[in-house]
C-alpha cells in the first residue's frame, strides 16, 4: 500500500550564509539571533510554501512568534523589521508575513519515494558484490549470456527518470511562466510600466533572485502602494534594476523633481525613455 505521506524540507546552498543579506546580519549586534530565528521562520513556512498565518487564519504578532522561535519579544520585533529592510520578508496587508526567497529552498519528498530510492541503492550494491566474484564459467555462463545485464536496467531506468524529471520542470517553467504573465496583463494597464517591471523580473532573475508568481504579486501591490504615477512608477523599477534591489523602494524628492520634466527636456527632441537614459535612471538592460 502506498504512504502518500508528504515531507517537506530546506534545501540550503553551501554558501547561503555567504549572501549578502546574511553577511549584513550576522555582523549586526545580536545578528546570530536574528539568523537563528530567519532559520526558524523558513522551516515554519515550507509546508505553506513561504505564507506565516496560524491555521492559515490567524497572522502571527511578535508575542505568539516569540513563544514559537523561543527569544525575547524585542529581539523578535527588531528581527522582523530588519528583514523587511533586507528583502527576506514582506508583511501583508492582513498581517501575514511571507517568506520571499522560500521558493529557492523548498523541498518535498515521501516515504514511498524513499522507499524507491533505497531499493535502487540496494540493487546497485548488490550487482557490485557480484562484479566483485569470480566470472562464472560452463553451461551457466552459456546461459546468462543471453541476458541482458541487470546494471543495464538500472540504468536504462536512472535515464528515463532523469528524462521524465527535464519534461516535469520545463513543464512547470511554462505554467510558472504564464501565470506571472497572466498576473501582469490583469494588473498593470500601462505599456511603459509593463515594460518596465519585465526588465526587473529579468534582473531578479540575473542575480539568481527569481520571482515567484504570489512574488510578482506582492511587488505589483508594493509598486502601487508607492506611487500610481506612471514616470514615478518606471524610476522606481528602474532603479531597483539599475542597482540590483531585491526590492521596490520610495522615490527620493530629488528624484519627484527629475519627473517634473524641466525646460531642458521639453525644448529637446529626446523621448522619454532617452530622458530617463540620460540621467542614469534607465538603460540597463538583462538577457
Amino acid at each position: 500500500m502506498s504512504d502518500n505521506k508528504k515531507y517537506y524540507y530546506l534545501k540550503l546552498k553551501d554558501n547561503f550564509y555567504d549572501s549578502e543579506q546574511m553577511i549584513i546580519l550576522q555582523n549586526m549586534q545580536d545578528g546570530y539571533l536574528y539568523s537563528d530565528i530567519l532559520m526558524k521562520l523558513y522551516l515554519r513556512s515550507v509546508k505553506t510554501e513561504g505564507k506565516l498565518m496560524f491555521n492559515n487564519m490567524i497572522p502571527y504578532t511578535p508575542q505568539v512568534l516569540a513563544q514559537v522561535v523561543r527569544h525575547q519579544v524585542g529581539t523578535v520585533e527588531k528581527a522582523l523589521k530588519i528583514f523587511q529592510e533586507l528583502g527576506l520578508i514582506e508583511v501583508l496587508d492582513n498581517g501575514a508575513i511571507y517568506m520571499l526567497d522560500i521558493q529557492n529552498f523548498i523541498g518535498k519528498s515521501s516515504t514511498e519515494g524513499d522507499r524507491k530510492r533505497e531499493y535502487r541503492a540496494r540493487i546497485r550494491a548488490e550487482e557490485a558484490e557480484k562484479k566483485a566474484l569470480p566470472e562464472p564459467v560452463g553451461q551457466m555462463s552459456d546461459q546468462m549470456s543471453d541476458k541482458q545485464p541487470p546494471e543495464i536496467d538500472i540504468e536504462i531506468e536512472k535515464e528515463i527518470d532523469i528524462e521524465i524529471n527535464k519534461k516535469k520542470k520545463k513543464k512547470k517553467k511554462r505554467k510558472k511562466d504564464t501565470e506571472i504573465d497572466e498576473v501582469i496583463k490583469n494588473n498593470i494597464s500601462e505599456e511603459e510600466v509593463k515594460k518596465a517591471f519585465y526588465e526587473f523580473i529579468k534582473m531578479r532573475k540575473a542575480i539568481r533572485k527569481p520571482l515567484t508568481t504570489r512574488g510578482v504579486e506582492l511587488a505589483i501591490e508594493k509598486l502601487y502602494k508607492l506611487s500610481v504615477i506612471k514616470e514615478e512608477q518606471i524610476m522606481i523599477l528602474n532603479k531597483s534594476i539599475m542597482n540590483n534591489w531585491q526590492g521596490l523602494f520610495p522615490l527620493k524628492e530629488e528624484d519627484k523633481k527629475i519627473l517634473q520634466k524641466p525646460k531642458e527636456y521639453k525644448e529637446s527632441k529626446m523621448t522619454e525613455e532617452e530622458y530617463f537614459k540620460k540621467l542614469n535612471y534607465g538603460g540597463k538592460k538583462y538577457g
